[in-house]
């Protein structure tokens, strides 16, 4: 695995945990970031690259802060 494969599946899944904690599924999740549940879904399980705006718009939908994932 690269460095940046390492990078974003923590991202991501540190995005999935704090879903999880806060009781929302994907699909709500997805509809507070006015996306599809398939793309948040692949997103979550690392399988696509997300774009810092993505990456903005879901900490936005969890009301948390970006660096609160990146850390």
């Amino acid at each position: 695995m690269n460095n940046y494969e390492a990078v974003i599946k923590r991202i991501t899944q540190k995005i999935k945990e704090i879903r999880l904690s806060r009781g929302l599924s994907v699909q709500e999740l997805a509809y507070r970031c006015d996306m599809e549940r398939s793309n948040l879904s692949r997103l979550e399980a690392g399988r696509t690259n997300m774009t810092i705006k993505t990456l903005c718009t879901i900490c936005n939908a969890l009301e948390i802060k970006v660096a609160d994932v990146i850390k």
